[in-house]
């Protein structure tokens, strides 16, 4: 029941989104984060703090219910193949990281030692990369890194 009153707000906020015709990076600056996280709390998958649930309340005319939802820790989407599948943009970053992925594990197993890469201590840059046969998306990941423990 919590995420589908969570995805309601989400399309309160992405439909006031359009008709003021926001970019993220505005709003970020409305609220002093990135563009990234800011996408990221507004889609549902982080929450925000009070000030900031109060902003974007204010900035999507949300009601004093909708912000109090937006500070609750949310069920994050943990996406299943089928729902890849379905949008294009998923399915190629689900494709290079199927591609991409073996090469990438190999080269920070190198350089770091046995251990993963955080999500939750984790960031992400978009980018446009301006390129002569088209512009590229350029994405950069910062994870923090975390050793496996011996014992």
């Amino acid at each position: 029941m919590a995420s589908n009153i969570r995805k309601a707000i989400t399309e309160k906020i992405l439909r006031s989104k359009v008709l003021q015709e926001l970019k993220w990076s505005e709003i970020a600056e409305k609220i002093g984060r990135s563009k990234e996280w800011t996408a990221t709390a507004c889609l549902g998958d982080a929450c925000f703090d009070k000030n900031e649930a109060e902003k974007i309340g204010k900035l999507f005319s949300l009601n004093d219910e909708d912000i109090k939802w937006l500070q609750i820790v949310p069920h994050r989407n943990i996406i299943a193949d089928a729902e890849l599948a379905k949008d294009p943009v998923m399915a190629r970053l689900k494709e290079a990281v199927g591609v991409y992925g073996p090469a990438m594990r190999e080269l920070i197993l190198e350089e770091f030692g046995d251990g993963i890469i955080s999500a939750i201590n984790f960031d992400f840059k978009l980018e446009r990369e301006p390129h002569d046969d088209g512009d590229r998306v350029k994405i950069t990941w910062s994870g923090k890194f975390l050793p496996y423990k011996k014992f």
